[in-house]
């Protein structure tokens, strides 16, 4: 089947919306989606890409499980991914800069992937992104299906956000006191549950509210969901 297929039932064409009541002209919003989901196939292909090297690239893979001062370079990266986040929420509107912090982000990132990756088994890893990738369309066809039928995921924003700071605050009590292999289960599990909550909230946030010119910081929120869930999935999968 088709793209134009599985389009058609929600095309004005046919007299039918991507949600009820809907004002806007379905064919923008379907050119804005997939323009979104474009962006964020390029930045996991890249990740994918970075993650491979660590992995493969024998002296890659060394530097980072046998030299101290790589944990310095992820530390760097995190912390340089957090103002790459903060300046593209004020310049995520103004072409070509936010293309360029994009792609400054979305390295970063997969460094960070990458140096996770290489301390995991390869049919770990593979495991890993098959479950991935498996969830993320799951759930990104079933928010398709729902909204459609009008349901509105606005108010997991709250419960979203609070279940946020509980994983942080649970995340820096593993760094302070260690909860051991048990702690580190239960903490993988609560984040990959909360990302699959994201990621239903973002994708109707992509159908419904964002603006057309928003489709880099609708890209970021779908990747960044998309790479927390398959590093949380990892994480379960190496405790096993």
């Amino acid at each position: 089947m088709g793209k134009g297929d599985i389009e058609a039932g929600f095309s004005h064409a046919h007299g039918d919306n991507l949600y009820p009541s809907m004002i806007e002209s379905p064919e923008l919003r379907w050119g804005f989606i997939r323009k979104v989901y474009i962006i964020v196939s390029i930045q996991l292909l890249l990740t994918a890409g970075v993650a491979c090297f660590f992995m493969f690239f024998p002296p890659a893979r060394d530097f980072v499980r046998n030299r101290l001062y790589c944990v310095i370079i992820l530390i760097v990266a995190i912390i340089f991914t957090i103002i790459l986040l903060f300046a593209l929420s004020k310049y995520y509107k103004k072409h070509p800069v936010n293309l360029f912090l994009l792609g400054l982000y979305t390295l970063c990132m997969s460094v960070a992937v990458g140096f996770a990756c290489v301390f995991a088994k390869a049919p770990v890893v593979l495991e890993a992104a098959f479950l991935t990738g498996v969830v993320v369309a799951s759930l990104t066809f079933y928010t398709f299906w729902a909204v459609k039928r009008g349901k509105d995921f606005s108010f997991l924003a709250p419960f979203l956000f609070a279940s946020l700071l509980v994983l942080m605050m649970f995340a820096l009590i593993q760094i302070l006191i260690p909860l051991g292999p048990i702690g580190k289960t239960v903490y993988a599990g609560l984040g990959a549950l909360l990302m699959c909550g994201f990621i239903v909230y973002d994708t109707c946030d992509l159908i419904k509210r964002y603006s057309y010119d928003e489709y880099i910081w609708a890209a970021i929120a779908i990747y960044g969901d998309i790479v927390n869930l398959f590093l949380y999935i990892l994480t379960l999968l190496q405790d096993f």
